[in-house]
């Protein structure tokens, strides 16, 4: 019943923050949005490690060179690419793209390790469900469809880079001995970083000081970046890294769900049916890898949530 709990916990953390990036750009740009969600939620998991006197990410115990190349691809390059979508599309319809993140993890995965599995044909039928869902969400037949706009591909682009990122982290960074705390702080440390020059180019606009995105800023920092992080590693701790990955399915619920409530937003029926086929066709390829596969695409260490 506790472990439901968490994950549901988790599931609203995550899945509410494409809500909360939609309502930051009322008073900040894609930019500082996606930085200071960066920063605050570094230094929130550096003060936890800090009071669990845990080991201290120093430069001399962690691999920065595959945390930066980590932090480029699961965090900095999507997080941007979704800030800047969603001032062209719905929260909700961010968060039904982000639910093809799944396969673009097990895609990638297949990718790199071809030729060296046994399976890959009884998949088949999970990537093409999955690929017809995706179809079903952009429905670029339907002239007036929201999805097929830059907003659209920038969200779809993040969540391929998010897929990527699983399988390079699995590969470079498990195994290691290194707490995910630890290293989910270096990461997001990392991205701020990365961000940084793109913050000094852009210079410093006016920016129109709203309550609401200063507290929507203050919680996508705190809760949906930090916290969500030390709730993730607590599940991947008590229950395992395949229970923890369950939460990727109710993304889109939560997204959904909160964008009709507080913003007002309509997901189409298509796009809820794209949804359900791209989740089925994930939980597909993966019951079939649970048999012969221990080491697949479910089980990445997850040290970078969704967007």
């Amino acid at each position: 019943m506790a472990s439901a709990a968490r994950i549901g916990l988790l599931a609203l953390l995550w899945g509410s923050t494409f809500l909360w990036i939609k309502i930051s750009l009322r008073g900040f740009t894609a930019i500082q949005v996606t930085f200071l969600r960066m920063v605050i939620g570094a230094a929130f998991l550096l003060a936890v490690i800090w009071l669990l006197r845990r080991r201290r990410a120093s430069s001399g115990a962690l691999p920065w060179r595959h945390i930066l190349v980590s932090a480029a691809l699961a965090n900095a390059i999507p997080y941007l690419l979704f800030t800047l979508a969603e001032k062209e599309i719905s929260s909700s319809s961010a968060g039904v793209i982000n639910a093809t993140t799944p396969m673009w993890t097990f895609l990638a995965a297949w990718a790199f390790t071809r030729g060296r599995r046994d399976h890959d044909v009884r998949q088949l039928p999970g990537l093409v469900l999955g690929f017809l869902g995706c179809v079903l969400i952009f429905s670029p037949w339907e002239k007036d469809s929201g999805m097929m706009t830059w907003g659209g591909l920038e969200c779809l682009v993040g969540s391929l880079f998010l897929g990527v990122s699983y399988v390079y982290m699995s590969r470079f960074l498990a195994g290691r001995g290194i707490s995910p705390l630890v290293l989910s702080a270096g990461q997001l440390s990392a991205a701020g970083a990365l961000l940084a020059p793109a913050l000094a180019v852009e210079g410093a606009p006016i920016l129109e000081l709203r309550a609401d995105a200063l507290v929507a800023l203050a919680i996508l920092g705190f809760f949906g970046t930090g916290a969500a992080y030390i709730l993730n590693y607590r599940i991947i701790t008590d229950d395992g890294t395949v229970r923890a990955s369950t939460v990727t399915y109710l993304l889109p619920v939560v997204s959904i769900v909160l964008g009709a409530t507080v913003l007002g937003e309509r997901p189409t029926p298509t796009m809820l049916i794209g949804v359900v086929a791209v989740l089925a066709g994930v939980a597909l390829t993966r019951l079939k890898n649970r048999d012969n596969d221990p080491g697949g695409p479910r089980s990445l260490v997850r040290v970078s949530g969704p967007s």
